[in-house]
């Protein structure tokens, strides 16, 4: 009989060593004349443990890990095959605590399934959502949507089936579903982790947004920094267009729906969705004045759906088992779960998907183990590079749309970087002015200038200039940017900056500038 062999071809374990490790194995089983076959899975999202192997047993997947390519001989000789005991053991993959903890529902097959294997895909639930959907009204699709509570996973917020709903009632002879890829927040993996370890849940997501707003072509715009996702949803496309999932019957019905796979050009303010468009359609990536709303007149002046890749990888469950099972998880207004991506100095770095409702202390204490530098927490930023700074003061907010607003915070894209208490935060809010110079598009006054004089006046306090002077210019600064910037890369610079001020003060005073300033 044979075995099966899984070996990650995520980006993030190749950058660990994973491609060595398979071709580690691969000599191994054709050296001991072993019946195996090696698969190539995404990751579970436990980077601590990649290259993480796993073997299929009787009784399940049994995992190895962090494996490296000088392992794998005493792996196979400590009985790999049959799932043998090793230093490196990690016992049955579905009972290591960091995953038995989750609420799999956006990620249920990453890690699992092989990525661009159409059949194992329909084995593990896919394409029912689909399926559903050309059997259905678009206004019911569309409502399901919107009963079911989901809410874009891009860092908006905004109510997903409102968004379909307004495309759906706008009169045009061509609408698009795009899809924005351009994941470029700090300690962010999630988009990546889906399209290059589940692709054709995108696929079959963007296929059902088409159907329900009466769509025929969408775009998935990824960011060029990430060549593997690019190389994967490119050949799951050819793959569904070739099995009839996309083209001009979908599935066997009336309903013509195409994907095209378009790379980035690089820039941050890309991952907005007006300068997205502007890229897109072959033009400098500058914010366009909203209104009109995309969804009046978006790519290409035609309207537009434009979602993130885990709002529309939600979709095909949402259809499959209805609005109600997926609105029961979560609190408040955000229902559902949201894949929690813990990143920088942490014990337990990697991808947690659970409904919306933990706190921030059990995501980086329990979950996340504390810092891996074993110091205390000092700060915690939640929401990409514009996302606020936490004290452990707050660590009691619930991970809420909401809750993070109540505290001027922010759940973005649900990225969490941990800093230990050797964090200099006068440093962090000078960073966040200077990446918002750096990546403004120029449009605007407040972002382009005062991220500028921002980096100018922070310079001024690590000096020991004037400090109250300054920090009060700062601030001003900071009101400036927030209320005045089209867009959210000024708008919301003003949070690392005004967190880092009022929640880390010490950081600020002269004593503390002087020895930064050194």
């Amino acid at each position: 009989m044979s075995v099966t062999i899984y070996v990650p071809c995520d980006s993030g374990a190749l950058a660990l060593g994973a491609e060595k490790v398979a071709k580690a194995i691969e000599s191994e089983i054709a050296a001991r004349g072993i019946d195996a076959r090696i698969v190539r899975n995404g990751s579970r999202g436990l980077y601590w443990l990649e290259p993480m192997v796993e073997v299929e047993t009787a009784d399940g997947r049994v995992a190895y890990g962090p494996v490296a390519a000088n392992d794998v001989a005493s792996l196979f000789d400590a009985g790999l095959v049959s799932g043998g005991s090793h230093r490196l053991s990690l016992g049955k993959t579905e009972d290591i605590p960091f995953l038995a903890k989750q609420t799999r529902l956006t990620f249920a097959r990453v890690g699992i399934t092989d990525p661009l294997s159409l059949d194992d895909y329909k084995s593990h639930g896919g394409l029912r959502g689909l399926e559903k959907a050309v059997a259905a009204a678009p206004a019911d699709i569309v409502k399901t949507v919107t009963d079911s509570g989901l809410r874009g996973r891009g860092g908006a917020g905004f109510p997903t089936g409102i968004k379909w709903n307004t495309v759906l009632q706008a009169v045009a002879d061509r609408k698009y579903i795009l899809c924005n890829a351009d994941e470029g927040d700090s300690g962010t993996f999630a988009d990546r982790m889906i399209m290059e370890g589940d692709p054709f849940v995108l696929i079959e997501g963007m296929a059902i947004a088409g159907i329900a707003t009466g769509a025929t072509k969408g775009f998935v715009y990824i960011r060029s920094e990430y060549p593997h996702a690019i190389a994967t949803m490119t050949r799951a496309v050819e793959i569904a267009r070739k099995r009839g999932v996309l083209g001009v019957n979908v599935l066997g019905s009336p309903n013509a729906f195409d994907i095209e796979i378009r790379s980035g050009a690089g820039a941050y303010v890309c991952g907005e969705e007006t300068s997205l468009m502007n890229s897109l359609e072959g033009k400098r990536g500058v914010v366009r004045a909203k209104p009109p709303l995309p969804a009046i007149q978006g790519l290409f002046g035609k309207p537009t759906v434009i979602n993130n890749v885990i709002s529309l990888a939600s979709v095909p469950i949402i259809m499959d088992r209805g609005a109600e099972f997926y609105r029961d998880f979560g609190m408040g207004r955000s229902r559902g779960t949201i894949p929690i991506q813990i990143a920088g100095n942490v014990k337990h770095g990697g991808l947690f998907e659970a409904a919306f409702g933990l706190s921030l202390g059990e995501i980086v204490d329990d979950i996340g183990g504390g810092t891996a530098t074993g110091r205390p927490v000092k700060a915690v930023q939640v929401g990409g590079p514009l996302g606020a700074y936490f004290p452990r003061k707050l660590f009691d907010t619930p991970f809420d749309y909401e809750a993070f607003a109540a505290k001027d915070g922010l759940v973005g894209h649900a990225g969490i970087v941990v800093f230990d208490d050797t964090a200099d935060m006068l440093k962090q809010a000078r960073f966040a002015m200077e990446f918002c110079a750096i990546e403004s598009c120029g449009k605007c006054t407040p972002c382009r200038i005062g991220s500028t004089r921002g980096v100018e006046t922070i310079d001024k306090i690590a000096a020991g200039i004037e400090p109250e002077k300054n920090l009060a210019l700062v601030t001003d600064l900071c009101n400036t940017m927030k209320f005045g910037s089209l867009c959210a890369l000024g708008g919301f610079t003003p949070y690392p900056v005004m967190s880092s001020i009022n929640h880390f003060p010490d950081d600020f005073k002269p004593a503390a500038t002087a020895v930064a300033a050194e």
